[in-house]
């Protein structure tokens, strides 16, 4: 199986920016009624802006010139008016926009996270976990500003432009067009930056992700770090993931900084043909002093939301790969989904039967883990399997729990074949308890009754005491309600497995799968687990997986996994009698203890 590591760049596939963007603004159509208020108050904003060079020419070519205070007055008015309307318009589009923008990051978090939640393992263990983390979180927030600046400055500032090109040509042609003279040449300059600072800022993304990801990796393994004393190396791995960010950065930012140049440029340019041609061209006397005045206006207020245009556009290159690896991650098909026609699996026996099951990764198909593989485990039965590491004894555990599906063959759960029935379903009726004592920050309560919030107090203090930990946890201070983190906080080890033990018991389960559950546990605290599990499995099926090979010596049947299938199998007394490989492995482990 191929892994991403955090010194690696992710691989993206390449998709059309139209179709990037076009996906993005389809979220916004959710909100037609409001963006349709925002539409009427931009529009409002926009013929206040319009207007305001009208009056500077009314008042310069008629007022001024005639002499009329009272007309000037009447105007400054009316222009006083107008800027509140202005404020007003201006300020209502922005909170609404926000708030549509929130929604919408809102709705893409949601579907990203409920997404990744139905992928299989293997992208889980493909990559690092702080590689999701900064898609979910840094690569939808960057999407804010494109969202809300959608329609509160990219629509105004369309219509501006539009609107002062039909007032500028309407009132003059030939000024209009030697003003707006030099826009091929920045529309040409704008697709040549664009092209280079979009591929730029894909490679910040990544190097984004590749910071995130040792970050959260070496953190969450930062006992390790201190035991080793490796401070140092970690920070020079540090430093040159940030520098790597750091550069990468600053490439793109000198690209898209062009933008802004090349606008300035033209607008000069386009302001001294303007001045040029109006004066040397068609003649000074041929041109009012009001009309150039209000063509001087209109000339900033073509220009300036030009730049602002540049500047979203810029944006929009900017936050446009993010956008790209929020959507590859959602194109990812999840591997293991209901099929068409799956129906819930009532409630089972726990009969378990492997058909001629074969298995082998996606991204390796001609390595076979698992090859012909079939058996049926009573229910109510203890299949303990042993081997060597890799045989493949976690895989068939996995298969049972559908986190894989087979290659070939099937699997059925008391007659009703595994992938013709809901996930939810299967796996609530399965507990499964692996070498892991991940705990979730909250209080041990919350931890027990995790899989199943509705348990009562009753059951899960009955859960508690059948795997032994009510004991200790009475003797913390807040008992239940002693709150931990992820890594346990002041529990041990075994402590924090045992809370794991009570977590899968209380849920109930009719098929209970042990994968090197009790390897973190001493040896007398493992009697006491066992004790209770002998309780807790009667008339349930289960799979034991366990390095020490005297705690499965009680199984009813005992699979020895090797070659890519069941090399032995029968009870402990069964297989020592025969001497074969289950006789070597279990004298070997006698010797080593």
């Amino acid at each position: 199986m191929q892994v991403n590591t955090s010194r690696q760049d992710e691989l993206q596939r390449e998709v059309p920016k139209s179709e990037t963007l076009a996906r993005l603004y389809k979220y916004m159509l959710r909100y037609k009624r409001t963006l349709a208020a925002v539409l009427a108050l931009v529009l409002v904003t926009l013929g206040v802006t319009l207007v305001t060079p009208l009056l500077i020419e009314q008042a310069v070519d008629v007022y001024v010139a005639e002499g009329n205070r009272r007309g000037l007055l009447l105007l400054g008015a009316a222009g006083l008016i107008l800027f509140l309307i202005f404020m007003a318009g201006t300020r209502g589009r922005m909170l609404l926009m926000e708030g549509v923008t929130n929604r919408v990051l809102e709705t893409i978090r949601q579907e990203l996270y409920t997404h990744i939640q139905t992928l299989s393992f293997h992208f889980f263990d493909s990559r690092p976990t702080g590689k999701i983390l900064a898609r979910v979180v840094g690569d939808v927030n960057s999407l804010k500003e494109m969202y809300s600046d959608s329609v509160t400055k990219l629509l105004p500032d369309l219509l501006t432009v539009t609107g002062v090109a039909v007032i500028m040509l309407a009132k003059n042609w030939k000024l209009a067009l030697a003003a707006l003279l030099t826009l091929p040449f920045m529309a040409a300059g704008m697709f040549l930056i664009q092209t280079k600072a979009h591929r730029l800022w894909q490679i910040y993304r990544k190097k984004n992700s590749n910071l995130n990801a040792f970050i959260h990796e070496n953190f969450s393994g930062i006992r390790i770090v201190q035991s080793f004393a490796a401070e140092k190396e970690a920070m020079k791995e540090f430093n040159e993931c940030n520098e790597a960010f750091r550069t990468s950065f600053i490439d793109a930012v000198r690209v898209a900084d062009l933008f802004s140049a090349l606008v300035e440029i033209t607008w000069g340019a386009g302001g001294f043909l303007l001045y040029f041609i109006g004066i040397r061209v068609i003649g000074a006397d041929q041109v009012g002093v009001g009309t150039f005045m209000a063509f001087s206006t209109y000339l900033g207020m073509f220009w300036s939301p030009v730049r602002n245009l540049a500047s979203f556009y810029n944006k929009i290159i900017t936050n446009l790969s993010a956008a790209e690896r929020i959507f590859d991650i959602m194109d990812t098909p999840a591997q293991i989904t209901d099929q068409p026609g799956a129906y819930p699996l009532p409630r089972v026996r726990g009969e378990v039967s492997f058909s001629n099951v074969s298995f082998a990764y996606t991204d390796e198909p001609e390595r076979l883990v698992l090859k012909d593989v079939s058996f049926t485990a009573k229910p109510g039965e203890t299949i303990a399997l042993v081997g060597p590491t890799g045989a493949g004894k976690t895989t068939i555990v996995n298969l049972i729990s559908r986190f894989y599906d087979v290659t070939s063959g099937e699997i059925r759960i008391d007659g009703h074949e595994l992938r013709q029935v809901t996930l939810e379903s299967l796996r609530r009726q399965m507990g499964v308890m692996t070498q892991d004592t991940f705990l979730f920050t909250g209080t041990i309560r919350e931890n027990i009754c995790y899989g199943r919030p509705d348990a009562t107090k009753e059951e899960m203090i009955a859960a508690a005491k059948a795997v032994n930990a009510h004991d200790f946890i009475m003797e913390l201070e807040q008992g239940y309600d002693t709150v931990v983190s992820e890594r346990g906080g002041q529990l041990s080890i075994g402590q924090r497995q045992l809370l794991a033990f009570a977590r899968t018991m209380v849920s109930d389960p009719r098929i209970l799968i042990l994968d090197e559950a009790t390897s973190s546990i001493d040896s007398h605290t493992e009697l006491l687990v066992q004790e209770g599990i002998q309780k807790l499995l009667e008339n349930r099926t289960s799979f034991v997986i366990a390095h020490r090979l005297s705690t499965i010596r009680g199984a009813d049947r005992i699979f020895y996994i090797d070659r890519q299938g069941i090399l032995e199998a029968g009870s402990h007394q069964e297989l020592m009698e025969k001497k074969g490989a289950y006789y070597r492995l279990y004298q070997s482990s006698r010797q080593e203890a």
